[in-house]
């Protein structure tokens, strides 16, 4: 009877199937919360920018009056800037009135002899100066121009966004925290089973005089390539997701910053590496640390 001979261990092998998966599924959980962050992040954004300020201006002032204080405006680092291009606007009395006219269909010059509307500016504020305290000076300061008869804005708006966006933070911020621990969790303890099958090799290494430099390197470069192709796997099963959702659904286009989601690969790939190959290195330790009658 022909015996067929055992399959040899190579050192360094790890389970290659269970291993990726279990590291890809652990990046695509994490990047696919990253991607919900980063979105809720530009869609604070698109609400922040809605949030206007209008100063109404006296009436009778001359054009270079006006000017002046467009001017005076356009020159302030609270106004936003999107394209390069600050988020001020003048709407004349005229345009208001029009205005008017079309969104509620009365015209009130047909029993009024005068214009009651005014010229007014409507400028968009930069996010970081978004909160109650520093608005409530934006508008002391402005209210204090000569010619500015009224600023208004919408103060109760303002507080709820900032609380609302403030307690979703913080609920946010907690998931994060478990998502990250749970994900280092299940990552380690896949490449720590995966080694559990090498512990005699790696014993019988070190009783032929192999240093322990030399019996990591093979497992360390292996763990690098799996925590590459992990993070190259889940970025590209996201990506893909994303593209399919911004061509089914309207306006989902307009939540995505690209800049914010190829850092956000990049970042999976990052600890795609850096957790593999540190869980790597302290498996490997354990068994290199352990006794005879421990490795049993």
């Amino acid at each position: 009877m022909r015996i067929s001979p055992r399959k040899k261990t190579k050192l360094g092998r790890f389970k290659f199937i269970s291993v990726l998966f279990s590291t890809t599924l652990s990046l695509f959980i994490l990047g696919l919360f990253g991607v919900i962050v980063i979105q809720a992040k530009t869609l604070t954004s698109i609400i922040r920018e809605n949030i206007e300020i209008q100063v109404f201006l006296n009436k009778n002032l001359s054009e270079s009056e006006k000017t002046k204080i467009g001017a005076f405006l356009e020159s302030k680092p609270y106004i936003l800037e999107k394209d390069n291009e600050k988020a001020i606007s003048f709407i004349s009395q005229e345009e208001a009135a029009q205005s008017f006219l079309e969104s509620t269909g009365e015209d009130f010059a047909q029993f009024l002899d005068d214009n009651p509307l005014r010229d007014s500016y409507t400028i968009s504020i930069a996010e970081e100066f978004q909160t109650s305290e520093l608005i409530e000076e934006i508008v002391k300061e402005i209210n204090s121009l000569e010619g500015v008869f009224e600023v208004t804005y919408m103060a109760d708006l303002v507080e709820s966004i900032n609380q609302n966006l403030f307690k979703v933070a913080i609920v946010m911020g907690g998931f994060i925290l478990i998502l990250v621990f749970t994900v280092i969790m299940l990552i380690n303890n896949t490449i720590r089973l995966a080694l559990f099958s090498q512990r005699f090799l790696i014993r019988s290494m070190q009783l032929v005089g192999a240093t322990r430099g030399f019996i990591r390197r093979p497992f360390l470069g292996r763990a690098f390539v799996f925590g590459i192709l992990s993070g190259l796997i889940a970025s590209v099963l996201l990506f893909g997701i994303i593209e399919y959702t911004k061509a089914n659904i309207d306006g989902f286009a307009l939540l995505q910053d690209y800049n914010l989601l190829y850092g956000l690969f990049g970042s999976l790939l990052l600890i795609g590496v850096l957790l593999s190959v540190l869980s790597t290195l302290q498996a490997v330790n354990k068994y290199l640390n352990m006794s005879l009658d421990e490795l049993y």
